[in-house]
């Protein structure tokens, strides 16, 4: 029998018990699965970064740490680690990104808000959206999110670029990469879409210097992490017409404090880290399937590279 440690919030693990259970069941892996297994005892852990774990020294015959969530920014360096560590790719979370994304692209491209805001008697047939195909978008981090978020406007019409640190090769989008390709991907860019992990190679990417680079009147977009952007580059952009609107679902503070000047700016949305989210039943087929893999042998899927920190 495998003892399988849930390191998370109480919150989590009512959500999650079952269909874990029920996964282990179906993959016919002999789990005792608990919160209260002797460290020494444990095989896996299953784990969120504010759950009770946070020194790992303890978990000697510990085989990997299944992660919870998508980012494993404030856990890759814990330097206690030094188990394999597993981040979470679900079907799911990668459809409800692709959704919120794709949502939000259409709703600045078609100018939605003019309408949905301006019920005021006033006729406005003076102005148009352009085709997708004449609205130029990049996707900074063509990971997995990134690079289905891209596909799905790909089919709408849209030329889409992607950039990633390293080389990508990606059918129907235009893959770029190191410094000098984020120049390009950002050079007239009309909506920039951000999907990159937290590094420290990745903070403030979006400065007065690269925000410079896009098209005038053109769309943020961060459904990443916080600060991917620098705050108050971006207020600056607004305030002067470089950047038309910025929709905004992940922060450096969250929940994002009441007065924070996001809340109150007219051409910001804020969204409260929504833009897609785990589901217990399909996260905990893929976690399963992880351990199923590790038991067996063959390599386990969605291993974090420490050095990257992704």
């Amino acid at each position: 029998m495998l003892n399988v440690l849930f390191s998370a919030k109480s919150a989590a693990w009512t959500d999650y018990q079952a269909p874990l259970n029920a996964a282990f069941a179906e993959a016919g892996i002999d789990a005792n699965l608990s919160r209260d297994h002797v460290p020494e005892d444990v095989d896996y852990i299953i784990f969120t970064p504010n759950g009770p774990v946070t020194d790992f020294r303890p978990y000697t015959k510990t085989k990997a740490v299944m992660g919870l969530w998508a980012g494993v920014e404030t856990i890759v360096d814990n330097e206690t680690l030094t188990q394999p560590l597993c981040r979470l790719v679900d079907e799911s979370l990668t459809n409800g990104m692709v959704e919120w994304v794709t949502g939000h692209t259409l709703r600045h491209h078609l100018g939605m808000d003019t309408h949905i805001l301006g019920q005021d008697g006033t006729w406005r047939d003076d102005s148009f959206p352009p085709v997708a195909a004449k609205r130029p978008v990049t996707i900074l981090g063509i990971g997995a999110l990134g690079a289905a978020c891209g596909e799905s406007l790909h089919r709408l019409g849209f030329p889409v670029t992607g950039w990633s640190r390293s080389p990508k090769d990606i059918p129907d989008i235009r893959c770029l990469h190191g410094e000098k390709g984020l120049q390009e991907a950002l050079t007239d860019a009309q909506i920039v879409i951000l999907l990159l992990p937290q590094t420290p190679e990745t903070t403030d990417i979006l400065n007065a210097e690269t925000l410079a680079l896009m098209a005038k009147g053109s769309f943020v977009i961060n459904p990443g992490r916080g600060p991917l952007i620098d705050d108050a580059a971006l207020l600056a952009a607004l305030d002067s017409g470089q950047i038309a609107h910025a929709t905004l679902d992940v922060f450096r503070t969250e929940p994002l404090p009441p007065d924070d000047p996001f809340w109150a700016h007219p051409k910001v949305t804020v969204t409260p880290h929504i833009a897609s989210t785990t589901r217990p039943e399909t996260a905990a087929e893929v976690i399963v399937e992880n351990i199923r893999r590790g038991e067996a042998g063959q390599p386990f899927r969605f291993l974090v590279n420490r050095g990257r920190g992704y």
